[in-house]
């Protein structure tokens, strides 16, 4: 208490009992691709001033290193092209330069357009991209490289569809990304909350990723892809891969911390149509990247409790295969989240997560990934708490703090219930904190909380009656 020394009136500014809780960010993903150390991101450069003519040919320019390719640099003396100019990279310096076939006059300027050549970032080093534009100067633009292809596709997709945020992360080879691995680079990045590693189908990589997000972190999801092609010998499409009893890597281990799509989408890269421009410069590629974005794009307009499907699929112009109704009541029980053509565009039509039916109450990917949101929601916004007196004061701002909460969710439309009370319930009292759980330092708060499911079948029952 403060100590008042002389007569008057004085204003104090008192804590609230209640603090909000916040909710958590639920769209930031974390993408994992492979890319060997020897990529090289080529960076165009116009018009850089090399140096001003001393009646010599040889000038240092000033980024090293640079692509020495014939024809991918111009040299100018006077504003004048210089032909026959040679650009090389001496390694052991760590320097470029250019050789002129004529020697400048002493004062003449001398600039030139080349490209700059430097590598991706070092594997294991994350980095933040808010946009397409800052991931390629970390990682590099469209490449013929299928592993930078893969990563630059879905991070693209992912920007595309609707998402914000993402943290890259490469290694040079697929089975780098372990358990150990993520722990380095994603588990002390608290902010994601969907990991996908485009492309990947690996047995023992997804088993990984699975452990990262269900029991080293326990609040994020993995998006996995399907492998491209599904074929019997006859190059006929073979869904009996995807079947429960599959073998091979084809459907990742059942998990209701992971939602699994199919088939590949294909869409217009840039690097094909250049080395082809006469063709259609089309690919297909695994979708996890563009899925990321819809959570993130249905997250933003309608909230992390609404299924992300019956959502378009924005850039994608086809699919690997096209899966018909009766295909898909074969896929969508074991939690095959389909990609359909319907309506003249690409829609995802599932919403389940990988074993669907059997995870009971979190078949649904939208029930796991809300449920986290709630868990984590809460754990970041009752902090407070700890080591506060252990006493019913505490426990009744803790059942304030989290009901507030709970009741705004419920208004959102995200619990099922006509009254706050059908839809949840906080109990922190004498009955969950007696004598001997506060002996061991411990308040214990029990939530209820009824979510709403996604209308997955919508039926119609018609009949005809006769008029009277």
């Amino acid at each position: 208490m403060p100590t008042y020394l002389s007569p008057g009136v004085y204003v104090e500014e008192v804590p609230p009992l209640a603090r909000p809780i916040a909710g958590v960010g639920t769209s930031t993903a974390g993408f994992i691709g492979v890319i060997p150390d020897s990529h090289i991101i080529p960076n165009p450069v116009t018009e850089v001033a090399i140096g001003v003519g001393d009646g010599t040919k040889d000038f240092k320019l000033p980024d090293y290193p640079v692509d020495t390719t014939s024809g991918k640099f111009k040299i100018r003396v006077k504003g004048k092209e210089v032909t026959g100019a040679t650009l090389a990279n001496d390694d052991a310096k760590k320097e470029s330069t250019v050789t002129l076939t004529t020697a400048p006059a002493p004062g003449e300027k001398i600039d030139g357009d080349y490209i700059i050549n430097r590598k991706v970032v070092a594997a294991g080093e994350v980095k933040l991209c808010t946009s397409f534009d800052e991931f390629k100067k970390f990682f590099g633009d469209f490449s013929t490289d299928a592993g930078q292809s893969k990563l630059a596709h879905a991070v693209y997709g992912f920007f595309n569809n609707g998402g914000s945020r993402c943290y890259v992360v490469r290694t040079a080879a697929e089975t780098n990304i372990t358990v150990d691995f993520l722990a380095r680079t994603f588990e002390p990045i608290d902010e994601i909350a969907i990991v996908a590693a485009p492309g990947i189908t690996n047995k023992t990589v997804r088993a990984d990723i699975v452990t990262h997000c269900q029991i080293k972190t326990q609040d994020r999801v993995a998006i996995f892809d399907c492998a491209e092609i599904i074929e019997d010998e006859s190059k006929n499409l073979d869904l009996t891969k995807l079947a429960p009893d599959s073998t091979g890597d084809f459907l990742p281990p059942k998990s209701n911390f992971v939602a699994f799509y199919f088939p590949w989408i294909q869409v217009s890269d840039p690097a094909t149509k250049s080395q082809n421009p006469q063709g259609d410069g089309l690919i297909y590629v695994p979708p996890s990247g563009h899925m990321a974005g819809i959570y993130a794009r249905v997250d933003s307009q309608r909230g992390v409790y609404k299924a992300p499907a019956n959502e378009p699929v924005l850039g994608a112009v086809g699919l690997k295969y096209s899966i018909s109704k009766a295909q898909q009541d074969g896929l969508n029980p074991q939690g095959v989240n389909v990609i359909r053509p319907l309506n003249g565009n690409i829609y995802v039509w599932g919403a389940r997560t990988i074993g669907g039916d059997a995870n009971g109450e979190y078949k649904y990917i939208s029930t796991r990934r809300y449920f986290n949101f709630l868990r984590e929601s809460i754990d970041e916004g009752t902090q407070f708490a700890v080591f506060e007196p252990n006493s019913s004061a505490l426990w009744q701002r803790i059942v304030r703090n989290v009901g507030d909460f709970l009741l705004g969710q419920w208004r959102d439309g995200a619990l099922f219930g006509d009254t706050p009370k059908q839809a949840f319930f906080v109990r922190c009292d004498a009955s969950t904190n007696p004598a001997d759980v506060r002996e061991r330092g411990q308040v214990v708060t029990e939530i209820g909380v009824a979510i709403v499911k996604p209308a997955e079948f919508v039926i119609f029952r018609i009949q005809q009656q006769t008029g009277s």
